[in-house]
């Protein structure tokens, strides 16, 4: 059975805010993820229930963690033939084995639709006058949530918590010394593939994969892996396909199973990551997870399975085969 809206706010104040771990050293948090490093070089990520949006941490929503670890360990191994990754086992819904590798320090967004409200997508700088973004020049008379021409490639930096993500052109990742043009040229290649290999199993689900961000690194052994997740509804957005043409004809946004949801609230309220955001009530958090879950099912084709709360216990517990 669907987890229906009450259940799901009941277990609002239980969602999984950060997790330590006996016996596995020091931990360290990301904006979602908090991970331990392993002597024998793997990491341990376990994912969270942490929203994060405008680069601010904004709350917790409820088996949000499950369906971004699930769905990625799903498109981790549905890409493969694409490009090696660092997932090696996954002992809980929340909590995911990996190779440790040196991370790329540029985050690689790839948009096939001109959208968004944060302060650095297409469709905000669009709005207020730009039409050279990204390096990309973008024609007059296009209207927010217009397909583009061909999917865009528009890197940035990884801001830490709290912090802003820097934009870069595809010239600056080479230019500024992020990347040698070698390495640059074959993640391209791949983020395109992976993107459209994601557009097709969203189709395939009734969904359309609007834009997403992916992250890479170098494993020991000098490949490239793709790493940290993979077209989640944090990563990603999706719009319900049936609707998309009706909405957009009457200038209406559309149906989102991702965290634009959240970030048109926040927007509509004035606030785009400047300054303490307002506090999210828990009837949103439950409607966000509601749109996650549903993202999940349609993608995987399987139904969602939530795994109990407290998360602490049982993330221990299947940890300790790990150590």
């Amino acid at each position: 059975m669907p987890l229906d809206l009450q259940t799901i706010q009941s277990v609002v104040p239980h969602a999984l805010r950060e997790i330590h771990v006996p016996g596995l050293g020091e931990r360290h948090s990301g904006k979602v993820r908090d991970f331990y490093l392993l002597p024998d070089g793997r990491r341990v990520l376990i994912t969270t229930d942490r929203l994060s949006a405008f680069d601010r941490i904004l709350g917790a929503v409820p088996y949000k963690g499950q369906v971004l670890n699930q769905l990625s360990a799903f498109w981790f191994e549905q890409t493969r033939a694409i490009v090696d990754n660092h997932m090696l086992a996954v002992p809980d819904p929340n909590v995911m084995v990996v190779t440790e590798c040196e991370p790329f320090p540029v985050e690689v967004i790839v948009r096939g639709y001109i959208t968004g409200v944060t302060q650095t997508a297409l469709w905000y700088r669009y709005s207020l006058g730009e039409r050279e973004i990204y390096g990309y020049r973008l024609p007059e008379g296009l209207r927010k949530n217009d397909p583009l021409p061909e999917p865009m490639i528009t890197p940035t930096t990884k801001g830490r918590a709290g912090e802003h993500d820097e934009r870069l052109t595809c010239a600056e990742v080479v230019q500024k010394g992020y990347l040698d043009a070698p390495t640059w040229e074959r993640v391209m290649e791949i983020a395109l593939a992976l993107f459209r290999y994601g557009q097709e199993v969203a189709q395939r689900a009734g969904l359309i994969l609007v834009d997403t961000k992916y992250e890479f690194g170098r494993a020991p052994d000098g490949r490239i892996l793709l790493i940290d997740e993979v077209h989640t509804p944090d990563s990603s957005r999706f719009w319900i396909a049936d609707t998309y043409e009706e909405r957009r004809a009457a200038g209406e946004e559309p149906e989102s199973l991702d965290k634009e949801y959240i970030r048109i609230w926040y927007a509509e309220r004035g606030y785009r990551g400047d300054g303490d955001p307002p506090p999210m009530p828990d009837e949103l958090a439950a409607r966000l997870s509601q749109r996650y879950i549903a993202c999940y099912e349609g993608l995987t084709g399987q139904p969602f399975q939530p795994a109990s709360y407290p998360a602490q216990d049982r993330i221990i517990a299947a940890l300790q085969a790990v150590r």
